[in-house]
C-alpha cells in the first residue's frame, strides 16, 4: 500500500486538495475508470484512466471525450474536456502497456493530454480509499 496526499483540485469533486489517498500498489489489473497514483516528470499526479492500449483516443471540436469512435458519457464529470493547445496531437493510440489518464476536473489539469498516455511501469498504484481532510 502507499499513502499521499491529493496536492491540488485535479481531481475535484471527487478527491479534494489536501484529502489523503490510500492506494494498492500491487494491482496490475487496472481498468478503464479506475482513480490511480502515477508519477511523470518527477512528480506524481492522480487521475482516472479512460482508455486502454489498443484503443483509440480523441477529443471533439465540442470538447468532448471519444474512445474508438464513440462519445463517451461521463455522468460524474462535470466539465468539457478540452484539447491543449500544446498539448499532443489527435487521434491518439494507446500502445500496450499504457494508459490514457485524465483527471476529474478537466480544465487545466496536467494529464494524458499534456504528455501523452502513461507508461503502466510510472503507475503506483490504485487508489482504494480516500480520507477527507477538507473543512476540519
Amino acid at each position: 500500500f502507499g499513502i499521499t496526499p491529493m496536492a491540488n483540485a485535479d481531481m475535484q469533486p471527487a478527491v479534494c486538495a489536501g484529502d489523503l489517498m490510500l492506494y494498492y500498489r500491487l494491482d496490475k489489473n487496472l481498468k478503464s475508470d479506475d482513480v490511480v497514483v502515477f508519477q511523470k516528470e518527477g512528480t506524481l499526479h492522480t487521475g482516472r484512466i479512460v482508455a486502454r492500449e489498443k484503443d483509440k483516443v480523441e477529443i471533439t471540436d465540442k470538447n468532448e471525450l471519444k474512445i474508438n469512435g464513440s462519445i463517451v458519457n461521463e455522468p460524474d464529470i462535470f466539465y468539457k474536456t478540452p484539447a491543449y493547445v500544446d498539448g499532443i496531437s489527435y487521434p491518439v493510440k494507446v500502445k500496450k502497456d499504457q494508459y490514457f489518464i485524465l483527471c476529474d476536473f478537466r480544465e487545466g489539469a496536467k494529464d494524458s493530454r499534456y504528455f501523452g498516455a502513461v507508461n503502466a511501469k510510472d503507475i503506483k498504484g490504485r487508489v482504494i480509499t480516500v480520507l477527507r481532510r477538507s473543512n476540519l
